[in-house]
């Protein structure tokens, strides 16, 4: 086993016999040293004396004088949301029954912000066994926006906040912004593809986001009569986001499934799908509608895959056994926002599922 994402707080939480993850007074601390809580030098005496009280127990009730009494409007606000968080998750019992809930509610009343660091915490706990970086790192995906890179017959991801940061100041934080205004020469951080030889070394830094993830499908050539030879990519991060995404459709549902990249849909017969991001499902919708796409559309799509329950009697009767297609893809920017929640909210299951 390996120790990564030590910021997801995994260490701080517990299973129930279930295997999900309950939540801790340590756990909720975590949130209280984030900086949009933090204290800073002009935080008021209501401010650090309330900050004070929930370090010591972050699960205590807070009045709404409490908060009134905070000088800073900003400040009130975020105390605000950590609040409604803090008291849904510790209602909900545990971080998946919080997650499943917000989404089946179909309204969303916290910050994208712990949507995404619940699902972070969920992943790692999923993953805890894990041993290969191909899928620790393609599971970064679920929490973390990436930026594709599509040259020289490529198809990479790259950790979005990092690749941005190294952009605007050689990722050196305030010194490297200080360098570039001054004209400075800056440190060149060489961001990483994902590779056999230096897997060994994510581990470690995998916090630092600096290992992008070769996205590129499989390659098959038609050899007529027939055949066709496919060159088979042992290590495409595409099957390992595949194996991420079976073991988070495994986790919450409890429901047996197989995931496997696609590079088109041939199925007349199509009956379902679920897009794994906002760019996705329109365009998805768009061709199971037969509309026509611009090819700049269809350009910006990653991969699509294919999805086969294992027990077909799981699924709503009307679809039994047929397969169920996926889309991944980046927006017009070049940055893909995977929203996991989808594949919890969207496949056809049975209603006792």
């Amino acid at each position: 086993m390996q120790d990564f994402w030590p910021s997801s707080g995994f260490s701080r939480l517990q299973r129930n016999p279930r295997g999900w993850l309950l939540p801790t007074d340590d756990y909720l601390r975590l949130f209280l040293d984030r900086p949009e809580l933090a204290l800073l030098p002009e935080s008021c005496a209501a401010e650090q004396a309330l900050h004070a009280a929930l370090q010591a127990a972050p699960s205590r009730p807070v009045s709404e004088a409490e908060l009134q009494a905070l000088n800073d409007p900003d400040a009130r606000e975020s105390y605000g949301l950590f609040l409604r968080f803090r008291d849904g998750l510790l209602d909900a019992g545990t971080l998946e029954a919080y997650y499943l809930g917000l989404f089946r509610a179909g309204s969303i009343s916290i910050p994208p912000l712990f949507i995404d660091l619940l699902a972070q915490a969920v992943v790692r706990n999923l993953l805890d066994d894990a041993t290969d970086a191909y899928e620790v790192r393609a599971a970064e995906m679920l929490f973390r926006p990436q930026r594709i890179s599509t040259e020289v017959g490529q198809v990479l991801a790259g950790d979005h906040e990092r690749l941005d940061m190294l952009n605007d100041h050689g990722g050196l934080g305030d010194f490297g912004r200080f360098l570039a205004e001054a004209k400075a020469p800056l440190r060149s951080i060489e961001m990483q593809v994902l590779s056999d030889s230096n897997a060994p070394d994510y581990w470690q830094d995998s916090e630092r986001h600096n290992f992008l993830l070769d996205l590129r499908h499989e390659v098959s050539n038609d050899l007529s009569h027939g055949l066709v030879f496919t060159m088979t990519r042992a290590r495409s991060g595409l099957k390992a986001l595949a194996r991420v995404l079976e073991k988070w459709v495994q986790h919450f549902l409890g429901v047996a499934v197989t995931i496997r990249p696609l590079q088109k849909v041939d199925d007349e017969a199509w009956r379902w799908h679920v897009g794994l991001d906002l760019d996705s499902t329109a365009l998805l919708n768009d061709l199971y509608e037969g509309r026509e796409v611009e090819p700049e559309r269809m350009q910006r799509l990653v991969s699509l895959f294919r999805l086969d329950f294992a027990d077909p009697q799981e699924m709503r009767a009307d679809v039994a056994g047929k397969p169920v297609y996926l889309g991944l893809m980046m927006n017009a920017e070049r940055v893909l926002r995977l929203k996991p929640q989808n594949l919890l909210v969207n496949l056809p299951l049975r209603a006792s599922v």
